[in-house]
């Protein structure tokens, strides 16, 4: 009788859980629930010409484990743009990434990068986008495939701030948290 009151507690306790982490994954923010914010989010004008953006990238214990600035240059074509980012780190270390733009109409993007595993899929409203993209992250001489959930939000124009939560296998890794200028 004990191992079956254990299991039912158990099986109890597994349904809990899967109910919890349903509820929350519907809690999570939409980029619809900005639709009324301003001002508007336009990635053709924000990301055209020179920026320049102060970031940090964050453990998962909230600990500041790396500083960077990122001086990009933006160029659009139609609906095509280019974004071209130089990354210089606080250990001197530098990088390079080169996005590819799509707008595809009512508020949806897609992004390509060389280190950007598929597509990233992106959703504009008001001032807020939201992306979502597995980057091939190079880590102690091995490369991980990471999630990221990254928003973007517009200030006004001339400021952005972005964080992006970064994930694997579903566990929080860390955070970036950036502030783009415009000149």
């Amino acid at each position: 009788m004990t191992d079956r009151s254990t299991t039912n507690r158990r099986a109890f306790g597994a349904a809990v859980l899967a109910g919890a982490l349903l509820l929350a994954g519907c809690a999570t923010p939409q980029p619809a629930d900005y639709a009324a914010e301003t001002p508007r989010l336009d990635l053709r004008t924000y990301f055209d010409g020179p920026l320049t953006a102060h970031g940090i990238f964050s453990d998962r214990s909230g600990k500041v484990v790396r500083r960077f600035v990122v001086e990009m240059e933006g160029r659009w074509s139609g609906n095509e743009g280019v974004l071209d980012e130089r990354f210089r780190y606080s250990d001197g270390a530098t990088e390079r990434r080169v996005w590819r733009l799509t707008d595809l109409g009512d508020g949806r993007w897609q992004g390509r990068a060389d280190d950007v595993v598929g597509v990233a899929d992106g959703k504009a409203a008001g001032n807020a986008l939201n992306w979502r993209y597995t980057l091939a992250l190079p880590v102690d001489g091995r490369v991980w495939n990471v999630q990221f959930d990254d928003w973007m939000f517009l200030v006004d124009d001339k400021v952005m701030l972005n964080r992006a939560v970064m994930s694997k296998f579903g566990l929080r890794l860390g955070e970036v948290t950036l502030v783009f200028r415009k000149p």
